[in-house]
């Protein structure tokens, strides 16, 4: 998804008109240190769920503070399937579900979005019937869906699996959910928010036990709850659903990207770079701020939403194991083997969360990167420098992993595939211009000549 080509009526990027993403590069150039302050944009996970929560409500529903991104326009468009009524203005989404009558997502659309599936709850909740085929998404590691059919088997939804579709229904003449108490196996997000929107419009109370504790679990009671859902304990390991016959229309706004923020207080740390970032909140980030301090890294909130970050002459190395919020996050991981690839020291990185994601580190070697990998174990010996090299990105945070590794190296970097990196960062590049960064994309033909150049103002969306 590439250049300012927008659909007229949704505001949204137009990707049927616009040049294959493959066929489009990352150049960065290394050895340049960054200086000023970066605006943090709406949290690309929270935006997805609200979307699918506003399926919820049958009157308007606005969300602010929305970023544009690949996932959030193919959220969009299974939205628009569904017969929503969806628009963009700038950072804000219209959506208005009154006339939400069709249960069956597509196939082509919930395959590409991982997010899309959660919509079943919503779904379910407000129709008594769907059909949604099994999620895709990046390649990371399995990514079942059992919590989310035995939940909705708890509250009296008959479901089946058949030839990639999930199939549910509520029985009774009135197909509304019942409330029920259900125990989460392992504390997932996305069981834990299809649930959750699911019990909003059931009959009764709802518990749900070893519930995910991620901020955007909290974002989307909070949306709920000012359409008039009765929520409450979210963001602890217990929460408990009141379901309410109807909700209304919300004006609300997505928190910032905690992940995004990450990426940037990491970018500041192997560029030995002073920057300044908001809005951001502070808790979401104190597993990262905490790992950084402990690498030498100086971290203080400037003002209220607000952190400068400030440079360690030495980076030290660390160990790191990823876990469940309010552990360190599995989508740090890359970027910060990165950072740890150039200090001091050997570090241990122990990826508990998804069985592939170290598919980087064969990336990062190429650049001269240390690094040895046994199982979902890496043990990262720390080297003097990187060194420039053409590199493909294997996942969403991994292709910001490799900009990362781009900015510190010794010469050109040039990263491939490229529509990962769409997914989930909003106009990385041009953020990483404005502090200093010297890095461009351009398109490229089969032999690796620059065809287009793409100015700062036609970066995708």
């Amino acid at each position: 998804m590439e250049g300012r080509l927008i659909n007229p009526v949704s505001g949204l990027p137009d990707t049927k008109n616009a040049p294959e993403a493959d066929s489009s590069v990352l150049r960065v150039w290394g050895g340049h240190s960054l200086r000023g302050h970066v605006k943090i944009s709406g949290a690309k996970n929270s935006a997805l769920v609200l979307m699918t929560g506003a399926l919820l409500c049958s009157e308007d529903c606005r969300i602010r503070n929305v970023p544009r991104l690949a996932d959030v326009e193919r959220m969009a468009q299974v939205l628009s399937a569904l017969g929503i009524k969806i628009h963009r203005n700038g950072e804000t989404l219209d959506i208005n579900a009154k006339d939400f009558t069709t249960s069956k997502a597509p196939y082509e659309l919930v395959t590409q979005l991982r997010a899309s599936f959660f919509a079943i709850g919503a779904i379910l909740a407000r129709l008594g019937v769907a059909q949604m085929p099994l999620p895709g998404g990046c390649a990371i590691g399995a990514r079942p869906v059992d919590l989310h059919v035995r939940g909705l088997q708890a509250m009296g939804a008959e479901v089946q699996i058949e030839h990639g579709i999930c199939n549910a229904h509520v029985p009774g003449s009135n197909r509304r959910l019942k409330g029920a108490k259900i125990y989460l196996d392992s504390p997932s997000v996305g069981a834990t928010e299809t649930l959750m929107m699911a019990a909003t419009l059931a009959d009764g109370e709802t518990i749900l036990d070893n519930a995910a504790r991620e901020p955007e679990v909290v974002d989307l009671a909070n949306f709920c709850n000012s359409m008039g859902a009765k929520i409450t304990g979210a963001g602890t390991s217990t929460i408990t659903i009141l379901g309410v016959s109807k909700l209304h229309s919300t004006d609300y706004e997505v928190i910032p990207d905690r992940i995004e923020a990450g990426t940037f207080l990491t970018a500041a740390a192997i560029t030995h770079s002073e920057l300044l970032l908001s809005p951001v909140i502070p808790e979401h980030l104190l597993p990262v701020i905490a790992k950084l301090q402990e690498m030498g890294v100086n971290i203080v909130e400037e003002a209220p939403n607000c952190l400068r970050v400030m440079p360690a002459e030495v980076l030290k190395a660390a160990d790191i194991q990823t876990l469940p919020h309010p552990g360190f996050p599995t989508d740090m991981q890359a970027q910060f083997m990165t950072l740890l690839a150039l200090a001091d020291g050997d570090s241990l990185i122990n990826e508990t969360v998804f069985e592939n994601r170290l598919q980087h580190v064969a990336e990062l070697k190429r650049m001269g990167a240390n690094i040895r990998v046994k199982g979902n174990h890496a043990i990262v010996e720390g080297v003097p420098l990187l060194s420039g090299a053409t590199v493909t990105a294997t996942d969403l945070r991994a292709s910001a992993a490799l900009v990362l590794a781009g900015l510190a190296a010794q010469g050109k970097t040039t990263i491939q595939d490229l529509h990962h990196l769409d997914r989930g960062y909003d106009c990385l590049e041009a953020k990483m211009r404005n502090l200093g960064a010297k890095i461009e994309r351009v398109r490229v033909n089969a032999e690796g000549e620059t065809v287009y150049r793409y100015a700062d103002e036609a970066v995708r969306v």
